[in-house]
């Protein structure tokens, strides 16, 4: 089936650039170049991926990317000028899946996307796997890509997921920033990348904070990396 993806950016030439080396890796594109409308789109179709600009008519990117947050859990690729840390990591925390700046390789965009969209239907689909994994009073299943603290659903975003899923497999190991960004987001890490891992590691603590549980199971071991205790 072809993948289908939404692209929401106010630059015709980005945009159609992106399209065509998309459309070349026989994927289905759709434009919109106002947020508000673009927001509108993703609510009410269910694509395999969404490509979002900040800088955008009626609507920025960031609250397009918190208001998708609060009803899909679509991979969502933030693709901006923008360079500042603060603004990548203000995107990631909001629940993007990657943060990519322009100018960037149109090759890189496209490997990007089929990572993601590999990642979440591999976390979507059925296959032989174990269906349920339950560690220091918290489970997830895996199939419905959903997560119980003390059996209270707490929702996470795709990568936010990921992350919580891979260190609940290889509880007691400690994973550097750099390993875990590998695993997680398929590509080599660069220096300003480890800070997504650090992003995401917090949101989750966050999350686990606001629960129930008398001690937060992810352990930071300044200089080596984050450990999931048993």
């Amino acid at each position: 089936m072809t993948a289908t993806i939404l692209i929401i950016e106010d630059d015709p030439s980005i945009a159609e650039l992106q399209k065509d080396y998309l459309e070349i890796n026989n994927m289905d594109v759709t434009i919109e170049c106002d947020g508000k409308i673009g927001l509108k789109i993703a609510l009410e179709h269910d694509f395999d991926l969404i490509i979002l600009d900040i800088m955008l008519p009626s609507m920025n990117g960031f609250e397009i990317c918190k208001a998708i947050r609060e009803e899909k859990q679509t991979p969502l690729i933030i693709v901006s000028a923008k360079t500042e840390d603060i603004d990548k990591i203000w995107g990631l925390g909001l629940g993007a899946d990657d943060y990519i700046i322009k100018p960037f390789s149109p090759n890189e965009l496209v490997a990007r996307v089929k990572a993601h969209m590999n990642r979440y239907q591999l976390l979507s689909g059925n296959n032989d796997r174990p269906k349920m994994i339950k560690l220091a009073n918290i489970s997830i299943n895996i199939d419905a890509h959903k997560v119980y603290v003390l059996e209270e659903e707490i929702i996470f975003t795709n990568k936010e997921f990921q992350l919580l899923l891979f260190l609940m497999k290889h509880p007691n190991r400690v994973w550097s920033k750099e390993e875990l960004f590998e695993r997680i987001w398929d590509f080599d890490v660069l220096d300003t990348e480890v800070a997504t891992v650090t992003v995401h590691i917090k949101r989750i603590r966050e999350k686990l904070r606001k629960t129930k549980l008398t001690e937060l199971p992810i352990e930071t071991l300044w200089g080596s990396g984050y450990r999931f205790n048993t």
